[in-house]
């Protein structure tokens, strides 16, 4: 199978690639040249869709850019796509582009309510594509993974991790939440059974892993991968609010944004994509899927 990767440089990209050239021909395509549409090989069998601008929980990107590189990128090569040979579409889009918060759990059917510009532009990019009519034998998958991590991948994991290693106790264990990751893992495991099942349909589907965890099960699990006892502090959830204000200002390690991506409840279900495949379980399980990618933090 020869697979065209956008965004292979990238974190997803990178472990996709790995994964995949074993047993397909690859070829990374930059979409940052203006004329990249004219060198664009045509000659393919699936184009897998990574390359955006990322959500910056500093907020500190222009909104147009967002727009520009989620939406209209995406719109140009779908364009392409159509009007080529080409079989298969992943367009990778986000959780967020339709919820930005959680009540429950999250399914496919959800009404979408995004709202940051990188969800609105995720979203925006999804509504082009859904409305085109796809020529017999093409087939259009939208991903929307929730929070992805692995070997290699930074972040707020990343962040948690220094916390423990220093010692210092988990000042925010009074935040009770569940929350679902996806390993990259997994996520390299669905999309090459999805090219691989020729009857599967087109549509969107949810990645995530098969069990939620609360960000006080993923600070026990990286005092356990360091040996060391878990140390959870329940400070006031009204106290640590009113501080982190300070952090939207001032350049601290926690912010507002910050905070809500460690403490919030997100739950995403998988159950739709697994259905689809036949499949009753994931290869790696969320626990395991976290521990690997702490050890690889040491």
């Amino acid at each position: 199978m020869k697979i065209t990767i956008t965004g292979a440089t990238g974190f997803v990209g990178q472990n996709l690639t790995k994964y995949l050239k074993n047993s397909h021909c690859l070829t990374p395509v930059s979409l940052r040249n203006q004329n990249w549409t004219d060198n664009f090989n045509i000659d393919i069998d699936v184009i897998i869709h990574l390359a955006g601008k990322a959500h910056d929980t500093a907020n500190t990107s222009n909104d147009s850019v967002y727009f520009k590189v989620n939406r209209d990128l995406t719109i140009q090569l779908f364009d392409v796509f159509l009007k080529s040979n080409i079989k298969d579409f992943f367009y990778f889009s986000s959780v967020k582009a339709v919820a930005d918060t959680v009540d429950g759990v999250l399914f496919e059917d959800i009404d979408a309510k995004p709202l940051t510009p990188y969800g609105k532009s995720k979203f925006e990019a999804e509504e082009y594509l859904l409305k085109q009519t796809l020529p017999e034998g093409k087939r259009l998958f939208i991903i929307r993974p929730c929070m992805i991590h692995g070997p290699g991948n930074k972040g707020n994991l990343n962040l948690l991790y220094k916390v423990v290693e220093k010692g210092i106790p988990w000042p925010l264990a009074a935040f009770h939440n569940e929350r679902s990751f996806l390993s990259i893992d997994n996520l390299s495991y669905l999309i090459e059974t999805m090219i691989a099942k020729k009857d599967l349909s087109s549509g969107v589907y949810n990645f995530a892993d098969d069990d939620a965890l609360s960000t006080n099960d993923v600070v026990q699990l990286i005092s356990m991968t360091l040996g060391q006892k878990p140390r959870l502090w329940s400070i006031s959830s009204s106290f640590i609010k009113t501080v982190v204000k300070i952090g939207d200002i001032l350049p601290l390690p926690l912010n507002s944004e910050r905070l809500k991506k460690l403490t919030e409840s997100y739950v995403v279900s998988n159950s739709k994509i697994k259905k689809a495949l036949g499949i009753e379980k994931l290869p790696t399980s969320a626990k395991e899927g976290l521990i690997k990618t702490i050890r690889s933090f040491q």
